[in-house]
């Protein structure tokens, strides 16, 4: 990448407590992101994968300020955006926006389609009701659906249709970020594929930057430039997607790609993954993968790996790859 990054962040990690459920038991502290740093130039969409739990949805959010982060850095298009609240916030909203996994959950079913995607420039106090509607037009047009849907509630449509209901209700502020947060993966594979289409065009008509969540390798691999791999709370391997898919350097990364459906191909290079991930209150000690890790060393329960370079724009954190990518015992 070249230039300043649209979004920097660094060292980024939340903290979740629980109350106590006795007198003298303690708040249990859930570390669901710890120490997450990456980068998305202007007009890339960066793609965060990894199983259910590892703190993708919640570094999506801490991102967008839906979630305050406990530690670490957030700067978008240079200014530091990780503290901001009140009005500073509010007017922030109007760049970065989310779109959402379930369509359904994240839509008012008393709306209409038209009101739902109007409604943040209600919210924001932008323009009168003649060009709130103009701009509804073109917003409906632009995600593919027709003028008299705007008249229809949520449950008259279709997933794929309610997905882009909720695109366009996102696109209303013409936002330059996007986090799309398991955007296609409650949709049937023809829809998903229609709305990967409709997300390509409209970024680069639009000039927008994505961060695309998702546990689906085979939609990370058609719509992202880069990934980043994450695991139990931490980025494991980041890099251009071409490099990751032909050149996985990281156990975990190696473990999912063995894990795509290959139709025609004899037997795989790496071994698919067994046993669960440990939890995010209580995690081993060392490199967090240690507990699954095929190739585990004495040296993987004690000390925890950092990322490091491991070729040109990708980076990986395994003790495997050597000692740069060490930082000394951790918990």
């Amino acid at each position: 990448m070249t230039g300043e990054p649209l979004v920097r962040v660094r060292d980024l990690g939340k903290v979740f407590r629980s109350r106590a459920s006795g007198f003298l038991v303690p708040p249990l502290e859930t570390k669901a992101v710890d120490g997450v740093s990456f980068d998305i130039a202007r007009g890339e969409t960066l793609g965060l994968v990894g199983e259910s739990g590892c703190g993708k949805t919640t570094t999506g959010r801490m991102v967008v300020r839906l979630l305050d982060p406990s530690m670490g850095s957030i700067r978008f298009d240079g200014a530091e955006i990780s503290g901001l609240a009140g009005k500073a916030l509010r007017d922030l909203r109007r760049d970065l926006q989310i779109v959402f996994q379930d369509p359904m959950s994240s839509l008012n079913p008393r709306m209409t389609a038209g009101e739902l995607i109007v409604e943040p420039l209600v919210v924001h106090g932008v323009g009168d009701n003649a060009s709130r509607q103009k701009r509804l037009r073109e917003l409906i047009d632009i995600v593919g659906l027709l003028p008299h849907h705007a008249a229809r509630f949520p449950h008259e449509f279709s997933g794929g249709q309610r997905q882009r209901i909720g695109i366009a209700r996102a696109l209303a502020l013409s936002p330059r970020f996007l986090v799309l947060d398991e955007a296609v993966s409650a949709l049937d594979v023809s829809i998903q594929a229609q709305i990967l289409n409709l997300l390509q065009d409209l970024r680069a008509e639009l000039s927008l930057t994505y961060l695309f969540i998702s546990h689906d390798l085979g939609v990370i691999r058609f719509i992202c430039d880069r990934v980043a791999v994450m695991y139990l709370g931490e980025i494991v391997e980041i890099a251009d997607r071409a490099a990751l898919f032909a050149a996985p350097r990281h156990p975990y990364t190696q473990a999912l790609l063995a894990s795509i459906p290959e139709v025609g191909v004899g037997k795989r290079r790496f071994q698919p993954l067994t046993g669960d991930v440990p939890s995010a209150s209580n995690p081993p000690p060392g490199c967090r993968f240690n507990t699954r890790c095929p190739h585990v060393m004495d040296v993987c329960r004690s000390v925890r790996p950092k990322l490091a370079a491991v070729g040109a724009g990708h980076e990986a954190a395994c003790h495997l790859l050597g000692p740069a990518h060490q930082t000394g015992p951790a918990g």
